[in-house]
This record gives structure tokens, sequence and C-alpha cells, in this order.
């Protein structure tokens, strides 16, 4: 008997196949209810909503923060690709690249480096993603605040879940991610 047959895995509520109309299989469902306001909603919030604007006005712990610079500052993504999975924010409600003074280009790349580092140190990752999406015709999530991603990646990361159902499975809780990386960060 595994810990899905009793309806709950680390607090991620499962449903044992053989509990479901139909014909029982061998795959356990993972349901995240979280996920439906994100989906529902759509990504783009009004103008006097920005998550990214707002986010420094909260408790780091609030706002999953783990790093604050003079111009730009890291924190978790709430939807990540991959534990770990960082974004660096100039605190200036600018859109693009471009737009970016050079404080806010030069503090975006130390910050980048050092979460670099340190995610490096605290999840033995393989390697790195590292981009802008930049507009929402490119994908941006937030089209109105410049945002950088930094997603971690491991040899082995890959496996059906994204390519099947459409889901990643996450191994590790957003708080606990936040900590452990926010403790390791360079004083």
């Amino acid at each position: 008997m595994t810990a899905y047959d009793h309806g709950e895995f680390e607090g991620v509520p499962t449903d044992a196949s053989s509990e479901l109309a139909g014909v029982p299989d061998a795959f356990q469902r993972l349901w995240t209810p979280h996920r439906l306001v994100y989906i529902q909603h759509g990504q783009q919030p009004d103008e006097h909503a920005c998550p990214f604007c707002r986010a420094p006005e909260m408790s780091d712990e609030q706002s999953l923060i783990v790093a604050r610079g003079e111009h730009a500052y890291v924190l978790l993504n709430l939807y990540p690709y991959n534990s770990g999975h960082l974004l660096v924010c100039p605190y200036r409600h600018i859109a693009t690249y471009d737009e970016a003074s050079p404080e806010e280009v030069a503090e975006i790349g130390e910050l980048t480096q050092v979460a670099m580092r340190v995610v490096k140190r605290v999840s033995r990752c393989d390697g790195f993603n590292i981009g802008m999406n930049q507009g929402r015709i490119a994908g941006a999530g937030i089209a109105e605040h410049l945002h950088q991603h930094i997603v971690p990646r491991w040899a082995l990361d890959s496996n059906f879940f994204p390519i099947i159902a459409g889901t990643k499975a996450l191994p590790r809780l957003l708080g606990e991610v936040r900590h452990e990386i926010a403790e390791a960060w360079p004083a």
C-alpha cells in the first residue's frame, strides 16, 4: 500500500484509480486545483494589480522573494517549470529590456549570476534555462513588467507529464525552496 492509496500525498489530494468511474488503471491522479485561477482568469493582471510591483511591498516569505538589490529583486515563480525556478525583476514597472536603465541591466545580470551559483549549490542542478519573454505575443506571462527567468535543469528532470498530461510534477513546496535559497544567498 502506497501513500497514494490514502487519498493524499504530502498534502496533495490524490485519487486511487480503483475509486474512479470506468475501468481501473495503473495511474494515480495528481490534482492541482491551485492552478485553476491561473488557467481560468488568464495570465495578464489589470494595470493596477501587477504582481511584480506588489511583491516588494509584502514580506519576503509572503511574496516568495529570496533576495533584494537596489534596482532589482529575485523571487520564486509562483507557477514554476521546475523547483527553484526564479525570476529577476526590476522594481520599476517597465515592459521590455530596452527600457531598463544601465543600473537595472547591471543588477539584473549580477543577481542572475548569484542566483545561478546559489541554486546550483542548494539543488545540485546540472544546468539552467535563462531568458526573457517580452510582450504577450512572445509568451510573457506578465507582459507589462520585465522579468528574467532562471530555470534549473537536471539531467533526469524530463518526464512524460508535460508531454502527455500537460502537467509538471514539482517535488518541493515553494515555501521550502524559498527558505533554502534565501538562507544560502550571500549576505
